[in-house]
Protein backbone atom coordinates (compact mmCIF):
# COMPACT_ATOMS: atom_id res chain seq x y z
CA UNK A 1 0.00 0.00 0.00
CA UNK A 2 1.38 3.40 -0.96
CA UNK A 3 2.11 5.87 1.83
CA UNK A 4 0.81 9.44 1.76
CA UNK A 5 4.15 10.83 0.56
CA UNK A 6 4.21 8.46 -2.42
CA UNK A 7 0.64 9.37 -3.34
CA UNK A 8 1.52 13.06 -3.05
CA UNK A 9 4.48 12.66 -5.41
CA UNK A 10 2.31 10.80 -7.92
CA UNK A 11 -0.34 13.51 -7.71
CA UNK A 12 2.16 16.31 -8.26
CA UNK A 13 3.77 14.42 -11.16
CA UNK A 14 0.39 13.92 -12.84
CA UNK A 15 -0.55 17.58 -12.38
CA UNK A 16 2.77 18.84 -13.71
CA UNK A 17 2.38 16.55 -16.73
CA UNK A 18 -0.95 18.15 -17.58
CA UNK A 19 0.12 21.74 -16.90
CA UNK A 20 3.51 21.90 -18.60
CA UNK A 21 4.80 22.17 -22.15
CA UNK A 22 8.24 21.11 -23.34
CA UNK A 23 9.64 23.42 -26.02
CA UNK A 24 12.68 22.14 -27.90
CA UNK A 25 14.61 22.77 -31.10
CA UNK A 26 18.13 23.31 -32.44
CA UNK A 27 20.23 26.24 -31.31
CA UNK A 28 19.46 29.25 -33.50
CA UNK A 29 16.03 28.05 -34.60
CA UNK A 30 14.30 30.96 -32.87
CA UNK A 31 12.82 29.35 -29.75
CA UNK A 32 13.56 32.37 -27.60
CA UNK A 33 12.21 34.82 -30.17
CA UNK A 34 8.93 32.91 -30.40
CA UNK A 35 8.46 32.72 -26.65
CA UNK A 36 9.46 36.34 -25.99
CA UNK A 37 6.98 37.46 -28.65
CA UNK A 38 4.10 35.43 -27.26
CA UNK A 39 4.35 35.08 -23.50
CA UNK A 40 3.87 38.75 -22.50
CA UNK A 41 0.24 38.33 -23.62
CA UNK A 42 -0.31 35.56 -21.08
CA UNK A 43 0.56 36.35 -17.45
CA UNK A 44 -0.59 32.89 -16.34
CA UNK A 45 2.07 31.22 -18.48
CA UNK A 46 5.46 30.84 -16.80
CA UNK A 47 8.67 30.31 -18.79
CA UNK A 48 11.03 28.25 -16.68
CA UNK A 49 14.48 29.77 -16.21
CA UNK A 50 17.34 27.35 -16.86
CA UNK A 51 20.58 27.06 -14.93
CA UNK A 52 23.79 27.05 -16.96
CA UNK A 53 27.54 26.94 -16.54
CA UNK A 54 28.21 29.20 -19.53
CA UNK A 55 29.26 32.80 -19.08
CA UNK A 56 26.60 35.53 -19.37
CA UNK A 57 26.32 37.24 -22.74
CA UNK A 58 26.09 41.05 -22.93
CA UNK A 59 22.77 42.18 -21.49
CA UNK A 60 21.94 38.89 -19.77
CA UNK A 61 20.90 39.11 -16.11
CA UNK A 62 21.28 36.33 -13.55
CA UNK A 63 17.87 35.07 -12.47
CA UNK A 64 16.15 36.69 -15.45
CA UNK A 65 17.66 35.03 -18.51
CA UNK A 66 19.48 32.17 -16.75
CA UNK A 67 20.74 31.15 -13.35
CA UNK A 68 24.49 31.33 -13.98
CA UNK A 69 26.36 28.68 -11.98
CA UNK A 70 29.91 27.43 -11.64
CA UNK A 71 30.54 23.87 -12.77
CA UNK A 72 31.05 22.83 -9.16
CA UNK A 73 27.74 24.30 -8.04
CA UNK A 74 25.93 22.82 -11.03
CA UNK A 75 27.23 19.36 -10.15
CA UNK A 76 26.07 19.85 -6.57
CA UNK A 77 22.55 20.64 -7.86
CA UNK A 78 22.57 17.36 -9.79
CA UNK A 79 23.79 15.43 -6.74
CA UNK A 80 21.05 16.96 -4.57
CA UNK A 81 18.35 16.05 -7.15
CA UNK A 82 17.46 19.73 -7.49
CA UNK A 83 17.21 19.65 -11.30
CA UNK A 84 14.34 18.23 -13.33
CA UNK A 85 16.73 17.64 -16.22
CA UNK A 86 20.25 18.48 -17.27
CA UNK A 87 22.40 18.08 -20.36
CA UNK A 88 25.68 19.26 -21.82
CA UNK A 89 25.57 21.41 -24.94
CA UNK A 90 28.42 23.18 -26.75
CA UNK A 91 30.76 22.54 -23.84
CA UNK A 92 28.44 23.93 -21.17
CA UNK A 93 25.86 22.40 -18.86
CA UNK A 94 22.19 23.41 -18.84
CA UNK A 95 19.42 22.28 -16.51
CA UNK A 96 15.97 23.10 -15.14
CA UNK A 97 15.73 23.83 -11.40
CA UNK A 98 13.00 21.64 -9.91
CA UNK A 99 11.60 23.84 -7.13
CA UNK A 100 10.63 26.93 -9.21
CA UNK A 101 8.71 24.73 -11.67
CA UNK A 102 6.74 23.01 -8.91
CA UNK A 103 6.02 26.35 -7.22
CA UNK A 104 4.62 27.85 -10.44
CA UNK A 105 2.49 24.77 -11.12
CA UNK A 106 1.07 24.88 -7.59
CA UNK A 107 0.27 28.56 -8.17
CA UNK A 108 -1.90 27.55 -11.14
CA UNK A 109 0.48 28.61 -13.91
CA UNK A 110 1.01 26.81 -17.21
CA UNK A 111 4.76 26.13 -17.24
CA UNK A 112 6.84 26.13 -20.43
CA UNK A 113 10.25 24.44 -20.37
CA UNK A 114 12.61 25.68 -23.11
CA UNK A 115 15.15 22.87 -23.05
CA UNK A 116 17.59 20.87 -25.16
CA UNK A 117 16.76 17.49 -26.70
CA UNK A 118 18.49 15.38 -24.06
CA UNK A 119 16.81 17.37 -21.33
CA UNK A 120 13.42 16.91 -22.98
CA UNK A 121 13.97 13.17 -23.05
CA UNK A 122 14.78 13.17 -19.34
CA UNK A 123 11.68 15.18 -18.47
CA UNK A 124 9.58 12.81 -20.58
CA UNK A 125 10.52 9.99 -18.23
CA UNK A 126 9.20 11.93 -15.24
CA UNK A 127 6.27 13.75 -16.88
CA UNK A 128 5.19 11.54 -19.81
CA UNK A 129 1.89 13.36 -20.37
CA UNK A 130 3.40 16.82 -20.81
CA UNK A 131 2.80 18.19 -24.31
CA UNK A 132 6.00 18.30 -26.38
CA UNK A 133 6.69 20.94 -29.05
CA UNK A 134 9.65 20.84 -31.44
CA UNK A 135 10.65 23.90 -33.48
CA UNK A 136 12.34 23.35 -36.84
CA UNK A 137 14.04 25.76 -39.24
CA UNK A 138 12.81 25.93 -42.85
CA UNK A 139 16.18 24.42 -43.85
CA UNK A 140 19.69 23.88 -42.51
CA UNK A 141 20.86 26.76 -44.71
CA UNK A 142 18.45 29.13 -42.99
CA UNK A 143 19.54 27.81 -39.58
CA UNK A 144 23.20 28.42 -40.41
CA UNK A 145 22.41 31.96 -41.55
CA UNK A 146 20.59 32.67 -38.27
CA UNK A 147 23.46 31.34 -36.18
CA UNK A 148 26.00 33.39 -38.14
CA UNK A 149 23.75 36.43 -37.90
CA UNK A 150 24.04 36.42 -34.11
CA UNK A 151 27.77 37.06 -34.45
CA UNK A 152 28.55 35.19 -31.22
CA UNK A 153 30.25 31.99 -32.38
CA UNK A 154 33.57 31.00 -33.91
CA UNK A 155 33.66 28.88 -37.07
CA UNK A 156 34.41 25.85 -34.91
CA UNK A 157 31.43 26.56 -32.66
CA UNK A 158 29.14 27.08 -35.66
CA UNK A 159 30.22 23.73 -37.09
CA UNK A 160 29.48 22.04 -33.74
CA UNK A 161 26.06 23.65 -33.52
CA UNK A 162 25.14 22.60 -37.06
CA UNK A 163 26.31 19.03 -36.48
CA UNK A 164 24.26 18.91 -33.29
CA UNK A 165 21.27 20.42 -35.10
CA UNK A 166 21.20 17.54 -37.57
CA UNK A 167 21.02 15.06 -34.68
CA UNK A 168 18.23 17.04 -33.05
CA UNK A 169 16.23 17.43 -36.25
CA UNK A 170 16.30 13.66 -36.71
CA UNK A 171 14.47 13.38 -33.37
CA UNK A 172 11.61 15.74 -34.26
CA UNK A 173 9.13 12.87 -34.62
CA UNK A 174 9.52 12.10 -30.92
CA UNK A 175 7.48 15.23 -30.19
CA UNK A 176 3.71 15.77 -30.23
CA UNK A 177 3.90 18.78 -32.55
CA UNK A 178 6.48 20.18 -34.96
CA UNK A 179 6.42 23.90 -35.77
CA UNK A 180 8.45 25.23 -38.70
CA UNK A 181 9.72 28.69 -37.76
CA UNK A 182 9.85 30.24 -41.19
CA UNK A 183 7.41 33.14 -41.04
CA UNK A 184 7.23 34.45 -37.49
CA UNK A 185 3.53 35.36 -37.52
CA UNK A 186 2.50 31.90 -38.69
CA UNK A 187 4.78 30.14 -36.22
CA UNK A 188 3.45 32.31 -33.39
CA UNK A 189 -0.13 31.46 -34.25
CA UNK A 190 0.65 27.75 -34.27
CA UNK A 191 2.57 28.00 -31.00
CA UNK A 192 -0.25 29.92 -29.34
CA UNK A 193 -2.72 27.19 -30.24
CA UNK A 194 -0.36 24.46 -29.07
CA UNK A 195 0.38 26.03 -25.69
CA UNK A 196 -3.25 25.98 -24.69
CA UNK A 197 -4.21 22.64 -26.22
CA UNK A 198 -5.54 20.09 -23.74
CA UNK A 199 -5.00 22.30 -20.69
Amino acid sequence: MEDKESKSRVGIRSYVSRTSRRFTGPSGVGKGTLLRSLLPKYPDVHLSISATTRSPRPGEVDGVHYYFKSRELFQSLIAADELLEWAEFAGNWYGTPRLPVLEQVKAGKLVVLEIELEGARQVRQTFPEAFQIFVLPPSLEVLEARIRGRGQDSEEAIARRLARAQIELAAADEFDLQIVNGRLAEALQELESALFAAV
